[in-house]
């Protein structure tokens, strides 16, 4: 791994990845269309005599296809997450999901680029039959879909399956995700919160009964165990050259319980207002807890609990007020 290309390098997981990898002395290629990430995020990469911005759209084949030339490794992290509003732009998931992730392929191959990570998601279990002794693990069959970013991740999977099988291409990762935290994110549970808390301290409406139960993992750690088992090539010998890996940590929480953590660490006691039901919204599993057995016994663990993550997540939000502007 000597020139990484990212797409989506001005988001949360791919700048703090670009950034990792420079100071590991690989040069990168960011892509991004700027959509939803931030220049700002990339300021210091930018400064880095190893990294190039390149901005351009998953969807104009050609110009990925020459922004790609001279890549070694893709790490293809860019994709629409609105997996809460999905039904008001079902078209979002295909085109910037399944194309997107067809697209980045086909660049591939004409570049002779043979190593990808694919950033997919714990989504595509759907609603899996999974108890708190038994986590959900990557052998599982998959069910009926439950949301449209699902489908869309599920049929990216498949996509470099198919590739690798082909011989299009030597490794293929596929990282089955939780819901990740920290140093400069900007979308999910944490960062909706800590915005109603800005407005309203006293009050805090929360989607579902609060029952619902999540898993969550650091930023840093889901860098950690993507660029541990890359390195190590574990997918270079794998049946269809393909390995798949759950990532989170080896424990969940209530919504209630990482509530009560934001507030106790914001020193605030709002009034829960619930809108009911076991879930937030139509797609949303009520119980996500990955079995993570495998890329542990790869040598990887978590450094940080899910309240740790919380906290570091907070702090940075409170630091950088500016991202609720941004991302108006």
């Amino acid at each position: 791994m000597h020139h990484v290309f990212v797409t989506g390098v001005a988001g949360f997981i791919g700048s703090n990845l670009a950034d990792r990898l420079l100071a590991d002395g690989v040069s990168v290629t960011g892509w991004d269309n700027l959509s939803t990430g931030q220049e700002r995020f990339m300021e210091g990469a930018l400064k880095h005599p190893r990294f190039r911005l390149v901005r351009g759209d998953n969807l104009d084949l050609p110009a990925l296809t020459a922004a790609m030339k001279g890549a070694d490794f893709v790490f293809h992290l860019a994709a629409n997450a609105d997996i809460k509003d999905g039904w008001q732009h079902p078209r979002k998931d295909l085109e910037q999901n399944t194309i997107a992730t067809f697209n980045v392929l086909e660049a591939m191959r004409a570049n002779g680029v043979k190593r990808i990570a694919f950033s997919s998601t714990g989504s595509v279990y759907g609603e899996a039959l999974v108890t708190p002794e038994r986590p959900t693990p990557e052998t599982d069959l998959f069910p009926i879909q439950t949301s449209l970013y699902g489908a869309s991740k599920t049929a990216g999977e498949g996509l470099l399956g198919a590739y690798a099988e082909g011989g299009q291409i030597d490794e293929a990762y596929i990282f089955r995700f939780v819901s990740i935290l920290g140093e400069r994110y900007t979308h999910g549970h944490v960062f909706d919160f800590y915005k109603q808390l800005l407005e309203h301290p006293d009050r805090l409406r929360v989607l579902g009964d609060g029952t619902q139960r999540k898993s969550y993992l650091y930023v840093q750690d889901c860098l950690d165990a993507m660029l541990h088992v890359t390195r190590g090539h574990t997918a270079r010998e794998a049946k269809h050259h393909t390995q798949v890996y759950n990532l989170g940590t080896p424990e969940f929480v209530q919504v209630n319980d990482s509530i009560a953590h934001i507030c106790a660490s914001l020193g605030v006691t709002p009034k829960l207002e619930y809108t009911g039901g076991n879930r937030g919204w139509i797609g949303d599993n009520p119980f996500i807890f990955l079995d993570t057995k495998k890329i542990q016994s790869a040598g990887w663990k978590p450094k940080l609990t899910i309240k740790q993550g919380i906290e570091r997540t907070l702090r940075w939000l409170e630091a950088n007020r500016w991202v609720y502007e941004a991302r108006r």
